[in-house]
């Protein structure tokens, strides 16, 4: 019997045959991380299509240790993602690909950066730098720490 509280949640993990196959493969590799398996685990535990146990959050969150706002987030996550983000998580997106620089300012960057520091500084440091980049008008912001990934990224394809 489906409890009261089950049947007020907003996000319902039911997984389908494959999917059940596919965590029980996973949880039998050697190097699996122990967050990957965890997540896995907590999904065949909340799962509610009739095979699994259908534990109720509290069980589950005291079960692993995490609170109950994680195995909600678990399942919303499954519902709106789909299976493979709510197993694997959300990728790492790089800083990079959401910062706007474009080649013009990124060469700008490091003309500006072997020219001569400003007065009182013996060489140019980050802030600085972005700084005169929104002094020279070639971008309306940026932050001391874009212009380091930018310049690290420059130094990488040096050293290559």
């Amino acid at each position: 019997m489906v409890s009261d509280s089950v049947k007020m949640k907003k996000y319902h993990v039911t997984l389908t045959f494959p999917e059940r196959q596919s965590l029980y493969q996973l949880l039998q590799q050697k190097n699996l991380s122990r967050q990957k398996a965890n997540r896995a685990l907590m999904l065949l535990k909340v799962n509610q299509s009739g095979v699994g146990p259908a534990l109720m959050d509290q069980e589950v969150a005291n079960e692993f240790g995490v609170t109950t706002r994680t195995i909600e987030t678990l399942r919303k996550r499954f519902v709106e993602e789909g299976f493979e983000v709510a197993v694997s998580g959300k990728g790492y997106e790089s800083n990079l690909s959401r910062i706007k620089i474009d080649g013009k300012l990124e060469a700008h960057l490091i003309a500006l950066s072997c020219n001569e520091p400003p007065e009182g500084y013996g060489r140019w440091s980050l802030r600085p730098l972005a700084d005169r980049l929104v002094e020279l008008n070639y971008i309306d912001s940026i932050s001391h720490e874009s212009v380091r990934q930018v310049l690290k990224k420059r130094v990488k394809a040096l050293e290559a």
